[in-house]
């Protein structure tokens, strides 16, 4: 039977209606499963080509079960699932939410991995194994870049002055040295840094939060890199060296630092005068030389320096503090640089 130019109507609230040209029961059937397929309103005659049984293609805003998500999708509004609950649970993009909590020290995280991550600095966990040697890290870039030791590869290299890096990343920050660019900006004051890391440390001295803390004695620190620094202290592991001389070191920038002693590289140029330098310290020491500025001074007797390890070291003439200790004789030492002469002295 065909019709023609008659409707079948559909609303989610209201009851379904049908507005035939003669009652049949069988073909009242026919368009009620349509209406389950595709939950449109449509004209049977055009769409059905006179067909009460065929279904048209296409409906239901482009999809022959869009009216049925529609429906479903107002149901879970009213009643919430469980999909939906965890969805909430879950950090929206770029709102800077860091809904992951450490138990141990309160550090928040954006991403349940950095949590992970996070929470080795506790447990003192080295998933990533050396397949050469016995290293192993708490991070897979750390073994990368351990394993870049073995092979002595640097594929990276600065157009400026032949600086060479085994990581891309490496090689951007160096290029700053050269153009100056310090794309991390505080938001508190106007310092701002090479590479973000610097800029972490700094945010630091405004907030006082040391998240990265020591399993064996509780040390906290604002760097990640400081505190694996400062674990070498427990476990005495030193995997890096350098291939020239033998030295030994437990982290890759000393070694990086210690192998221009061999091919006098100096990296770190001065853009006031022909100065340069093999480490960064050494440059923004020199630096201060040109703009004479003094900002550290001892709050007991007035005295101004350029550099905050410089105050360190004047403190301890007011402390009495001797940190460096001779390791075969009970004498200690307020410099390092004056523990050293005195170590000479045993060989």
């Amino acid at each position: 039977m065909c019709i023609s130019r008659h409707f079948m109507t559909f609303h989610p609230t209201l009851p379904v209606t049908f507005h035939l040209a003669a009652p049949d029961r069988r073909l009242q059937e026919d368009c009620a499963e349509v209406l389950i397929i595709t939950g449109s309103r449509f004209d049977m005659a055009e769409a059905c080509d006179g067909s009460p049984t065929a279904v048209p293609q296409n409906l239901g805003y482009g999809s022959p079960t869009g009216c049925l998500r529609d429906r479903e999708a107002s149901k879970t509004e009213d009643q919430p699932t469980a999909s939906k609950t965890s969805l909430v649970s879950q950090p929206e993009a770029n709102t800077g939410d860091k809904p992951y909590m450490c138990g141990e020290c309160g550090y928040m995280a954006a991403r349940k991995s950095l949590l992970s991550e996070h929470t080795r600095t506790h447990t003192g966990e080295k998933p990533y194994k050396c397949d050469q040697c016995d290293y192993s890290a708490a991070r897979k870039s750390n073994l990368n870049q351990h394993l870049a030791m073995h092979t002595g590869d640097k594929p990276y290299m600065c157009g400026e002055c032949g600086y060479r890096a085994m990581q891309k990343s490496t090689l951007t920050i160096h290029m700053r040295t050269h153009t100056g660019l310090k794309p991390y900006k505080c938001d508190q004051c106007d310092y701002s840094a090479t590479c973000k890391s610097t800029l972490s440390q700094h945010l630091a001295k405004h907030t006082g939060v040391k998240p990265y803390m020591c399993g064996e004695c509780g040390y906290k620190t604002a760097k990640n890199s400081d505190l694996y620094q400062h674990q070498a202290k427990h476990t005495g592991d030193k995997p890096y060296m350098c291939g020239e001389c033998g030295y030994r070191t437990a982290h890759t920038s000393h070694l990086s630092r210690h192998m221009r002693t061999h091919t006098g590289e100096k990296p770190y140029k001065c853009d006031q005068c022909d100065y340069s330098a093999t480490t960064k310290g050494s440059l923004d020491y020199h630096l201060a030389q040109h703009t004479g500025d003094k900002p550290f001074m001892c709050g007991e007797c007035g005295y101004r320096t350029a550099h905050k390890t410089d105050l360190v070291k004047h403190m301890r003439t007011h402390t009495g503090e001797k940190p460096y200790k001779c390791d075969q004789c009970d004498y200690s030492a307020t410099k390092k640089s004056t523990l050293n002469n005195h170590c000479k002295t045993h060989r």
